[in-house]
C-alpha cells in the first residue's frame, strides 16, 4: 500500500482526471461530507462484500476516511484480495478539510 497526499488529490481532481475514490467510513460520515467516493464502509471490505470494486482490481484505487487509520486497513485487506494498486489518504477527511477547506 502506498500513500497520497490530500494536496495531490485534490490536484489531480481540479485537473479533471478521473479518480477511483472508496470512501470506507459509514454511511452518517459520507453523507455529512464526502469528496466524491464511491461508499464501501470497512465492514463491508472485512466482510468480502466488495462487488463494487472488482473491476478495479488492476486500477489505482485511493482509499479515505476520516484520519487515514480505517483506509490503511481497508488498503491492506483489498491487497490480500488482489488488488495491486490500492493508495491510502494521508490524514483522510481531517487533512482534506484543514488543508483544502481552509
Amino acid at each position: 500500500m502506498d500513500t497520497i497526499s490530500v494536496l495531490e488529490v485534490n490536484e489531480r481532481l481540479a485537473k479533471g482526471e478521473p479518480l477511483n475514490l472508496v470512501d470506507v467510513r459509514e454511511s452518517a460520515e459520507h453523507t455529512e461530507f464526502n469528496i466524491g467516493g464511491l461508499l464501501v464502509p470497512l465492514g463491508r471490505i472485512r466482510q468480502m462484500q466488495i462487488d463494487e470494486l472488482e473491476d478495479m482490481k488492476q486500477k489505482e484505487l485511493i482509499c479515505y476516511c476520516r484520519s487515514g487509520n480505517r483506509s490503511g486497513q481497508a488498503c491492506q485487506i483489498l491487497e490480500m484480495l488482489g488488488f495491486t494498486n490500492t493508495k491510502n489518504l494521508e490524514g483522510g477527511m481531517l487533512a482534506w478539510k484543514e488543508q483544502i477547506m481552509k
